[in-house]
């Protein structure tokens, strides 16, 4: 996966967190409960923190050509599905099956940062 190509993913994602972010700053608040609204938060933080980890892969992709961050993104981009969009969809119906799936983030998020470390310790 070329760096070019993280970057854009990752600027395409973090764009999207904001305006997630956005509508739950100004459309939510009035319609959910408080519980719910924090759940909401919490979807758009780790969203924030995890395309921000896949933009900061685009840089690492440049500075070590030779290791494969794609595994790596496709992790934490899972994770983003698993973890930030079933705390969305959670919040918005309150239905547990949304909630039983955010754990399964949760691990594609660890997994994808564990697999950081290991391949920079072996590569660079």
């Amino acid at each position: 996966m070329k760096a070019k190509n993280i970057l854009i993913g990752a600027s395409f994602a973090l764009a999207l967190a904001v305006m997630i972010g956005a509508f739950g700053a100004h459309g939510l608040k009035s319609i959910v409960t408080p519980a719910a609204m924090n759940t909401y938060q919490t979807g758009v933080t780790y969203h924030f923190y995890h395309a921000f980890g896949i933009f900061m892969l685009g840089g690492l992709a440049q500075i070590y050509p030779k290791i494969d961050f794609k595994n790596i993104v496709l992790f934490f981009a899972l994770g983003i599905f698993l973890f930030s969009f079933n705390c969305y969809l959670y919040a918005l119906t309150m239905k547990k099956v949304f909630a039983m799936i955010v754990p399964f983030g949760g691990v594609s998020f660890i997994v994808g940062w564990l697999m950081l470390g290991f391949k920079i310790k072996k590569e660079a």
